[in-house]
């Protein structure tokens, strides 16, 4: 009969937590990535459809009010069936809210190529720190403080471009807004394979929401850079 010393017993619990540990970590991260196309998809057939039938945009308001419920709604459910249903609600919504923004590039010049070159690219961006983050298997969460505070700042600083309509001032937030959603990927993923984040239901929302403001900062990049 094979006899432990306390201290190998301990070894071995260990590495069986560690295992258990990395194979949780895995199950959410396929679990999210699986949800996160299908919400994706979801949320671009509600886009197209919206276009397709000339649906009014929600307006600024209902867009918060609409957005904010739902995100709590999905918070409150995310241990539930009824949470994936929440997700759809919330993404399929967001989907809508695009209509307007769509519309307007499409209608320029070269619309249709800049919505194709904004989607392809925030697809590119996505997969390419996703994948950099899964082989490396660095821990981004030192960035969490740094990216809440460049939010904060980005908020602040788009208000005042909107209330003062300073193109250049625009410009600006929508490149740095780039550069944080790319910083929120490498954040979130990290999260999920170091267990940070134990529900795939809310590493989804986390990761819609910042793939969803990577595209329109790139949409609205590319415009201001074809209307130059």
């Amino acid at each position: 009969m094979k006899i432990l010393s306390r201290s190998t017993a301990h070894d071995v619990q260990t590495v069986d937590y560690i295992d258990t540990t990395a194979s949780d970590s895995q199950k959410v991260l396929r679990n999210t990535y699986m949800l996160l196309s299908m919400t994706l998809l979801f949320s671009a057939l509600t886009a197209g459809a919206t276009i397709a039938f000339a649906i009014p945009g929600p307006g600024i308001f209902l867009t918060l009010i609409g957005y904010f419920g739902l995100l709590f709604a999905t918070n409150k459910l995310r241990n539930s069936a009824w949470g994936i249903a929440s997700v759809f609600a919330l993404t399929g919504f967001m989907g809508y809210t695009l209509d307007p923004i769509l519309s307007h590039y499409l209608k320029m010049p070269g619309g249709t190529s800049i919505v194709m070159t904004a989607m392809g690219m925030t697809g590119l961006i996505f997969m390419g720190l996703s994948a950099y983050v899964l082989v490396s298997k660095r821990n981004f969460s030192f960035m969490g403080g740094f990216l809440m505070v460049g939010m904060i700042v980005a908020l602040v600083a788009s208000l005042g471009a909107i209330f003062f309509q300073i193109p250049a001032l625009s410009m600006t937030i929508s490149a740095v807004m780039v550069l944080l959603m790319s910083g929120m990927i490498l954040f979130e993923t990290s999260n999920i394979i170091h267990g940070g984040e134990t529900n795939y239901i809310m590493a989804t929302v986390n990761l819609y929401v910042t793939i969803f403001n990577l595209f329109t900062s790139l949409l609205q990049l590319l415009g201001f850079i074809e209307k130059e």
